[in-house]
């Protein structure tokens, strides 16, 4: 399903968006606090939340613009270095709450981390660290080694915790694209095995069809017995040319179920999807059995391109076949011309046909073929 990995990014850059909002909520309370115990006045409290709300307000908009690729460093980025930098300098770093002021240029680095290569990264990371404990410890009069270990242990945290959440959407993403590669490979694959096919049955008969064709209109005004006879063998040729690509379409509409639910296995457990298989078919008749393998391989296709499926069950019993599947992920819709032409199949011959999630957020597809 195509919405699945945009569900799953908007799912961490929202939890992240919420963190954010947090961090913002405390900051405003610290000010709030800070300014109710007199070490920060009303207009430097006022001055602190305006910065403090413009560099979060920022956060979200520097994260959904980094969260697919590394993109060039922005003015954002810029102007939201200088707000982290300004509530810095402003916030009282010998207080209670020095603790969190002295975190927010280490935020800022930790944005920024989306933006830069590793190397320049590390470089930023180093030299914030060397500031903040300079500022604190000269300026503020802070013991330096505390300073010094404490910054060194946050931007370790914060900005290799950043990087991970963003390398956790890079995989979800690889991981559903490599999926849907594969059911691309495998419709690929059966489109070239049929191309080569016809190829070997058709070209050499239209080749020999082609060579008489051409012989027999140049002996129609000197030799027309010649040419007739030449025609007749054009006609034998074409005819079993006819027969033979009619062989070559039956044998790919006459699946073998055992050699399609072992396939389906290889492609499910190829996307990741664990396959557990039971098939009790020893009385079924071979049109029911090849009935049940295009109910197979319908199936396996539905959940290769329709769901986030890590498990598959399929079990056969008789003429009754069911495969359940989890990674349920969006509300039932109408089906797929595949589904409804098996649909149509089975109740042709007098058998039933339903696919519908089931109320535990799994998907039921069930197959009933006579004996």
């Amino acid at each position: 399903m195509a919405t699945r990995p945009d569900t799953a990014r908007k799912i961490l850059l929202y939890w992240m968006d919420a963190a954010l909002g947090l961090v913002w909520f405390m900051s405003v309370a610290f000010i709030a606090e800070d300014a109710m115990r007199g070490e920060l006045s009303v207009a430097r409290a006022a001055v602190n939340v305006v910065l403090v709300t413009a560099f979060f307000g920022l956060g979200p908009f520097l994260l959904h613009e980094a969260f697919e690729h590394r993109p060039k460093p922005t003015l954002k980025l810029l102007l939201a270095g200088v707000l982290s930098a300004a509530l810095f300098v402003l916030s009282p770093l010998d207080g209670a709450s020095a603790a969190m002021w002295l975190q927010t240029m280490t935020m800022w680095a930790s944005l920024a981390a989306l933006y830069l290569k590793p190397r320049v990264t590390i470089v930023l990371a180093s030299l914030l660290v060397i500031v903040v404990t300079a500022h604190a410890g000269l300026v503020v009069g802070l013991p330096w080694q505390g300073i010094l270990v404490g910054q060194l242990i946050n931007s370790v945290l914060m900005i290799g915790a950043m990087l991970v959440w963003r390398w956790l959407w890079w995989v979800i993403r690889d991981a559903y694209m490599s999926r849907e590669a594969v059911a691309r490979l495998a419709v690929a694959e059966e489109r070239l095995r049929f191309a080569r096919d016809l190829h070997d049955l058709l070209g050499h008969s239209l080749s020999v069809i082609t060579l008489k064709s051409e012989l027999a209109a140049k002996l129609a005004t000197k030799d027309t017995g010649r040419a007739a006879a030449e025609m007749a063998e054009v006609r034998a040729l074409a005819g079993e040319s006819l027969f033979e690509v009619q062989q070559a379409v039956h044998g790919y509409q006459a699946l073998d179920l055992e050699e399609e639910l072992a396939g389906v296995r290889a492609a499910l457990e190829a996307a990741g999807v664990r396959c557990a298989i039971e098939a009790r078919t020893d009385s079924l008749s071979p049109s029911a059995k090849m009935l049940l393998a295009w109910a197979v391989r319908e199936g396996a296709t539905n959940i290769l391109k329709h769901s986030a499926a890590t498990r598959c069950e399929i079990r056969i019993d008789e003429g009754v076949l069911e495969m359940l599947n989890d990674g349920v992920t969006e509300p039932a819709v109408a089906p797929g011309s595949g589904l409804r032409g098996l649909s149509e199949r089975l109740v042709t011959v007098g058998g039933s046909f339903s696919a519908e999630p089931t109320p535990g957020g799994r998907f039921l597809l069930r197959a009933v073929v006579p004996a």
